[in-house]
Formats: C-alpha cells, sequence, structure tokens
C-alpha cells in the first residue's frame, strides 16, 4: 500500500545525497489513466530509430536496443525525485546530426557521437553538483541565445524539407500529418471547440498519438509506406551487435581531439537543453497554485545530475543520437493538465509522470505495438521535427530583447545551419561585439516590433 501524505507536504520519499528516491506502490499511487496512455505513446520513442539507421547504418534491431535502454534511464527522472517526463532533445538534434557528419561513416562516426554525448553529460553533471546550472546560461547574451534557438528551429525544419529529405520521401503523409497536428496542437479554434466537445478534449489531451495511429493507415493508403505486418511476442533487440560495434566497449575511447572538437556543438545543444529545464520548471509553478495539496521540490542542480548522469552511461553503453534529455514538453504538459484537476484525479505529480513512462517501457518490450509503427517511423520523426521547430522558432525569438539581437540571432541562425556551431558562435561574439561593444553582455532592453505599439 502506498504512503499518503498530509496536505501542503511532499509525496513520501527515502533521502540519497541530493536525490529523493519514489518507489511505485510505496511512495506514490500508481496512475493507471497515464500508464495506458504511455503504453501506446512508445511509439514516438521508436523514432529515434530511423535516424540512428540514417545515421550510423545501424541494423533496426540494434537500434532497437539503445531505445529500450534510453527508456529505461527514463525512469530515474522521476525515481530520483525530478516531477518530469523526460524525452529527447529534440531541437538540438539536426545540430547533433550535422556535426556527427562530418565524420566519416563507421568507427569514427561513432566515436564522434560518443564524444559528444559524454562531454555533454559530464558538463552537465559538474554544472548540476557544483550548483552552477542556474546560473550558466544567463552569463550567455541574449543575441547569441535567441541565435542558436533559433538555428535549432530552422536546422528541425530544414532536416525535413532538404532536398532528398523525409518530405520527398512522405509527401502526402507529412503534408497531411502535419496539418492535422498544428490544428490540433497550435490553433486557438480547436482549443475553443475542446472546451465544449469531451471527445475533442480527449483527443487533444492524447498529444501526437491520434495523428500517428492516422499515419500508420495514409502512408499505404497514398503508396509511401507499407501497410503494417503485426507480429505478436516480445522484441528480441541486438545488444551483442550493439556493444561490439557500436560502443567504447568494442571500439575503444574516441581520441582526445574529437571531445574537442565537440565542445562547440554541446555548447549549443546546451542553450536548448536549458530551454527545456526552464519551461518544466515554468509549468510546475503553473501547476504548484492550483494544487496547494503537494508541495513539489522541483531542482535544475538535481535534474541536471540525472539527464547529465543518463547521458554519460548511454556514451558509453549505447550512444545515442536524440541525447537524454529533461524534458517532452508534449507529454509533461498532458500530465500537468490532468494533475490541475485535483487530487481525485492524481494524486500526486510523480505518480503521473512515473506512470506514463512505466507505460511507454512496457509498450517498447510488446512486438505487436513496434511492428505496428515500424513502416511510419520517418513520418514521426518528421513530425516531431517540424513541431519542434515551430517552438524553437517562437522561443528563439522572444529570447532576443531587441530589434538588434533579432538581427544578429537571425544571422547566428542562418548560418548554424550552413556551417555548424563553431560558425554561428564565432559570427555571433564578432556581431555582438561589434554592435554592444562593453554591453556585450547586457545588450539593450527596448521594445521588439514597435510598429505595432500604436494599434
Amino acid at each position: 500500500m502506498w504512503q499518503d501524505r498530509k496536505d501542503g507536504e511532499e509525496s513520501p520519499f527515502i533521502p540519497l545525497g541530493p536525490f529523493k528516491l519514489r518507489l511505485p506502490f510505496i511512495h506514490y499511487k500508481f496512475e493507471w489513466p497515464d500508464y495506458f496512455q504511455g503504453l501506446l505513446m512508445c511509439a514516438v520513442d521508436l523514432a529515434a530509430i530511423p535516424l540512428m539507421i540514417e545515421l550510423l547504418g545501424m541494423p533496426f534491431d540494434v537500434a532497437l536496443a539503445v531505445v529500450l535502454m534510453n527508456g529505461l534511464l527514463y525512469l530515474t527522472h522521476h525515481l530520483l525525485g525530478d516531477p518530469v517526463v523526460p524525452g529527447w532533445i529534440t531541437p538540438a538534434v539536426p545540430l547533433i546530426m550535422a556535426y556527427c557528419m562530418l565524420f566519416p561513416e563507421g568507427p569514427e562516426r561513432v566515436h564522434s557521437l560518443v564524444a559528444f554525448q559524454m562531454t555533454l553529460g559530464l558538463f552537465s553533471i559538474v554544472l548540476g553538483a557544483t550548483g552552477l546550472a542556474s546560473k550558466v546560461v544567463t552569463f550567455i547574451p541574449p543575441a547569441i541565445k535567441s541565435g542558436v534557438i533559433l538555428g535549432a528551429g530552422f536546422a528541425a525544419v530544414n532536416s525535413v524539407f532538404v532536398i532528398g529529405g523525409r518530405f520527398d520521401s512522405f509527401p502526402w503523409s507529412i503534408s497531411i500529418a502535419v496539418g492535422i497536428a498544428f490544428y490540433l496542437i497550435f490553433s486557438r479554434h480547436f482549443a475553443r471547440l475542446k472546451k465544449t466537445h469531451p471527445v475533442l478534449d480527449l483527443i487533444g489531451k492524447l498529444g501526437i498519438l491520434p495523428i500517428i495511429l492516422l499515419a500508420v493507415v495514409i502512408a499505404p493508403s497514398f503508396g509511401e509506406a507499407a501497410w503494417p505486418k503485426v507480429e505478436w511476442g516480445l522484441i528480441s533487440p541486438d545488444f551483442s551487435t550493439l556493444f561490439q560495434e557500436y560502443t567504447v566497449i568494442g571500439l575503444g575511447f574516441p581520441p582526445l581531439m574529437m571531445f574537442v572538437s565537440a565542445v562547440p556543438t554541446v555548447l549549443a545543444a546546451y542553450i536548448v537543453l536549458f530551454g527545456d529545464v526552464l519551461q518544466s520548471r515554468a509549468l510546475i509553478a503553473e501547476a504548484d497554485s492550483l494544487r496547494p495539496d503537494e508541495h513539489i521540490d522541483y531542482n535544475p542542480n538535481r535534474a541536471h545530475q540525472i539527464f547529465g548522469g543518463r547521458n554519460t552511461l548511454m556514451s558509453i553503453i549505447g550512444p545515442d543520437i536524440v541525447m537524454a534529455g529533461p524534458l517532452w514538453a508534449a507529454m509533461q504538459v498532458v500530465v500537468i493538465e490532468r494533475y490541475k484537476e485535483g487530487k481525485a484525479a492524481m494524486h500526486s505529480l510523480f505518480g503521473g509522470s512515473g506512470s506514463f513512462r512505466w507505460g511507454t517501457n512496457t509498450g517498447l518490450l510488446l512486438l505487436p505495438i513496434v511492428s505496428l509503427v515500424e513502416p511510419i517511423l520517418g513520418i514521426a520523426l518528421s513530425l516531431t521535427l517540424l513541431i519542434q521547430g515551430f517552438v524553437s522558432v517562437r522561443i528563439g525569438i522572444v529570447e532576443s530583447r531587441s530589434n538588434r539581437d533579432l538581427g544578429i540571432a537571425g544571422i547566428i541562425g542562418a548560418v548554424l545551419v550552413s556551417r555548424g556551431a563553431t560558425w554561428a558562435f564565432a559570427v555571433g561574439i564578432i556581431l555582438t561585439l561589434l554592435v554592444y561593444g562593453r554591453d556585450f553582455f547586457r545588450g539593450e532592453n527596448e521594445k521588439i516590433f514597435t510598429k505595432d505599439l500604436d494599434k
């Protein structure tokens, strides 16, 4: 029987240094609605497979082993006291792919990914352990932050629409799926409809799951993918080939210069990643005002140590192109919206976020679910990238504090897509120095889009 709490207190836990261990059925009530939703939403986790096939030439069963291990590590967040639904560092994926593709396919490209993920992981752990996690990004000028986030958005969209890219393989499926997804997620019209139609409200709360299921039918109907051949049983991931051909266990550690060359892109990925940390804190703070019965201790330093540890471990046992991020924003919103409905709807936020991730891990083991979505994983990935591109561009613009910032940011973003993170940082530093001089770190505060002020 799970332990209850008094109103206004934290859910029970076992202290573990900076962490707070909470176990299902003991320290929190298991939330079955979130579990069953996670059971189906594992399809999004599987969308990482075509990326690893494309970048590293991994066989499907080897990439499946990476996804399964990453899925297990998702559980560490809520188990150790971080009340979030973790996910990929989605906006940074195109940047990481562009960096790794500078190296020839084979062991050298695998080493580049290992060096990148290990550097990012250790950097995050140090920031979390020293308490600097909440301070480091404040030292980066707003124009450069804005430019990197904009560039990540541009890169996400470009990776779908570039000549010979995924759009050319699934033009009708992506067009229809993305159109419906943007309507369901971002449309004001649909937001109003949800308030009066319970069925539409349920569809809205399922995130991109309905669109992925729709793609299973749309893609074969337009001849852009095969009809799924549903198989029964459990998956059979190939861990042996993974360890021998795609990890330091079989290939040895990368040369030191690979760690050095990864630093600029790691910093770019970290700026994007830190935006997810800020979003986590904002979403939890919003829920706090409606749920005074539970005190939620969200600590960015603890979060850094957890996802930093995930990245470091994965760099050794299964380097992963999507990285280990602090937040799956879409599903965090879905869980928190149900949490806001009160204690009867969800007893603890840890129960909701934890049960969801237990569900995705169960789904990853089930061959019927994996085989159902296998033909349309490229479409699911494109959908994720385009939604993330939309959000990144929106956030990147908001990071700018003046018209000058926005001009610098646009150039940084374009350079980042065309020449990579090293060039983008160099251009950003030079432009910011030329424009602001001694006010390099402060920039300026003024109204953006002043043409609209008098309306």
